[in-house]
């Protein structure tokens, strides 16, 4: 039942927790007072943050926010601040820094000594490379502790990094990175998923002779580890790790759109925006703490990766995992629980929607995960039925914290809070700081009621700027185009009059039928509780002639052995009817073999209905930026077919 309520805080959590105590120590005593506090006078709340955190830096940090505008508001100005001195600061150097395994290398260990050497001696290399502020170096590598390393020390230089996983397709990368013009090129030679090993190096080859800008390519042996010149390059040092304080906006790191048509945009993020709020995401709406162990699957190329990263801020170990997720099956995440003692699981919706459509317990085969207290899921809409499965499968105890936010801001808008009740198919809370609100067409605020979510106030981590957008001209049409000196982010969301959110997928992929708008995850939330189907996708395509009438059909993956019949038509639109919406049945539905994702694993919607109506499939996605690009050929083909006439 919708807001049921699946978890309370305990009187323990509600002291004990990070947030307990950063709201006690503004003398509030519940979290919606603390969000209200935190958005009433922002520049306030991210001062009090400052100094909660106890932040090092040099000048003058009074001033928070100098200019309040959107874009272009300016926070911090008088500040020099590091990222990566603030990961280092105060580390026992035998301590545990972080755990990692992946399908090549056994579950192992880093040390904050050994994780201090590593950025050393990258840092040294550089150096002689010539690298230096305001370079970017970029990096072709998977989540392994190496990469980490070279991320600390790119930073620690006031370089800038860029990262793609190293199963991009050539256009991708090429895309992402010949934008930024970089310096160095780190790469791997290949690297193992699902049992089969991948040789990168003529990507790498190509790369090295597209991107004129490099002044060298420096590749780890990581499927092979007696190749590549990554020690010759980078030998051990006895220079000691030290940081380049840079102003609170220097560009830290570039993360890139999806890119399903068009050149990726290039989001620019500071050190000081990231710093500050990756400590508020995970330190107060995570409450890592000393002896968490904090995991999240993820690739390079996606920007939870920069998330994990970020969990070296904390007093918690990082947990890393390079391969398939569910190759040879959904477990093996969780055998990576049991086995790293993980306490904060973090993973996407549709992995849990993936468990429970094959069956995969997590205590199967008594696996222990005693450790585990809990799950976060983002990436997409979790249904009502994957909220239930993790309370049914991991305990009343298990805290679950869906999120949701984005790459623009590489942090979330709602999310977890531990002071908060979790209910079934709702995120928590609005984020501490965050001033997000659900507006109508005419941009007026709505409760309880479906609106495009805007924030209406600055955040320190929204992009500094897009790379090559001079004028500032692609990032305003981004965001504010559409409510001037409102962020519009274009996902359709609800907020509760209890404070906690529920969000509906993107606002331009919105199913309008009757005038009765609905948001995609609403009908798949109602498709999937069909057993017999395990991935869906549903666009609305306007009739070419103007006339208003549109055609809806629904295409859907089914299970092995499945049949795509009158009565399991009869049985989605039953579902559909009476969980979404009458008007919102299908004209058709229609099997196929898999969904068209991006490697960040999002639907390829807006995309699929371009194409449906007529579009140019080159420009109206980027293959190489396809997780499958074979299941879009699909509907390249279908629409094809269509358009002639031919039999669909």
């Amino acid at each position: 039942m919708s807001g049921r309520v699946l978890w309370r805080p305990s009187v323990e959590t509600m002291r004990d927790s990070t947030m307990g105590r950063f709201m006690a120590a503004q003398g509030l005593d519940d979290y919606e007072a603390l969000w209200r506090w935190s958005v009433a006078d922002v520049a306030r709340f991210w001062n009090a943050l400052w100094s909660f955190f106890e932040i090092q830096a040099d000048g003058d940090p009074s001033v928070a926010l100098a200019d309040s505008s959107m874009p272009g508001a300016r926070w911090f100005p008088e500040v020099a601040i590091s990222y990566p001195e603030r990961v280092f600061a105060g580390r026992d150097p035998q301590a545990v820094a972080l755990h990692h395994a992946s399908e090549l290398r056994e579950l192992d260990t880093w040390s904050w000594d050994r994780l201090r050497q590593e950025t050393a001696r990258i840092r040294a290399g550089l150096t002689r490379l010539g690298v230096g502020r305001g370079d970017r170096v970029v990096a072709f590598m998977p989540n392994i502790p190496e990469t980490m390393a070279a991320f600390l020390a790119v930073s620690s230089l006031g370089a800038t990094w860029a990262c793609c996983s190293p199963d991009f397709g050539t256009r991708s990368v090429i895309d992402r990175f010949a934008q930024i013009e970089p310096a160095v090129l780190l790469t791997v030679d290949g690297y193992r998923y699902g049992g089969r090993d991948f040789d990168r190096r003529p990507v790498v080859d190509e790369l090295r002779e597209t991107l004129s800008s490099l002044r060298r390519v420096v590749t780890l042996g990581f499927l092979d580890p007696g190749t590549g010149d990554w020690d010759e390059v980078f030998p051990a040092t006895d220079e000691a790790l030290v940081f380049e304080r840079v102003p609170f906006d220097h560009p830290l790191w570039i993360l890139y759109s999806s890119g399903t048509t068009g050149l990726p945009k290039a989001i620019v993020h500071g050190h000081g925006g990231i710093l500050l709020d990756h400590l508020k995401w995970h330190c107060l709406h995570g409450d890592l703490q000393a002896g968490d162990r904090f995991f999240w699957f993820t690739t390079t190329g996606w920007m939870m990766w920069n998330a994990l990263v970020s969990g070296l801020l904390t007093e918690a170990e990082v947990v890393l995992f390079d391969g398939n997720p569910v190759a040879p099956d959904p477990a093996v995440l969780w055998d990576l629980a049991e086995r790293a003692g993980v306490t904060t699981f973090g993973t996407s919706a549709a992995y849990i929607h993936g468990c429970m459509k094959s069956g995969t317990s997590p205590r199967a085969d008594g696996r222990a995960l005693s450790s585990l207290k809990a799950i976060g899921s983002t990436g997409s809409p979790l249904s009502e039925e994957g909220f239930e499965w993790v309370y049914q499968e991991l305990g009343e105890s298990t805290w679950l914290f869906s999120t949701s936010g984005g790459t623009d801001v590489c942090t979330p808008f709602v999310g977890g809070s531990p002071l908060k009740p979790v209910r079934v198919g709702e995120l928590q809370a609005r984020a501490l700081g965050v001033a997000v609100e659900a507006w109508d067409e005419d941009g007026r605020p709505v409760v309880d009621e479906v609106g495009e979510l805007v924030v209406t106030k600055p955040m320190p981590s929204m992009p500094i700027r897009f790379w090559n957008d001079p004028d500032g001209t692609r990032y305003r049409e981004s965001y504010f185009d559409m409510f001037p000196g409102v962020w519009r982010h274009g996902d359709w969301i609800r907020l509760t009059p209890e404070g906690g959110a529920t969000v509906y997928g993107r606002s331009d992929a919105t199913i309008n039928r009757g005038g009765i708008r609905m948001g995609t995850a609403e009908i798949y939330s109602a498709v999937l509780r069909a057993e017999e189907v395990v991935d869906a996708l549903v666009v609305d395509v306007p009739d070419p002639n103007g006339t208003g009438a549109s055609w809806m059909p629904l295409f859907v993956v089914l299970r092995e052995g499945a049949v795509l019949d009158d009565a399991l038509r009869q049985k989605l639109a039953r579902l559909i009817r009476t969980d979404a919406s009458p008007r919102h049945v299908p004209d058709e539905v229609i099997a196929i073999d898999g969904i068209p994702r991006t490697r960040t694993g999002k639907l390829l919607e807006v995309p699929v209905k371009k194409v449906l109506m007529g579009r140019d499939p080159e420009r109206a996605a980027s293959r190489d930026a396809l997780q499958n690009p074979e299941a879009f050929d699909w509907f390249v083909e279908y629409a094809r077919r269509r358009s002639t006439g031919a039999p669909a």
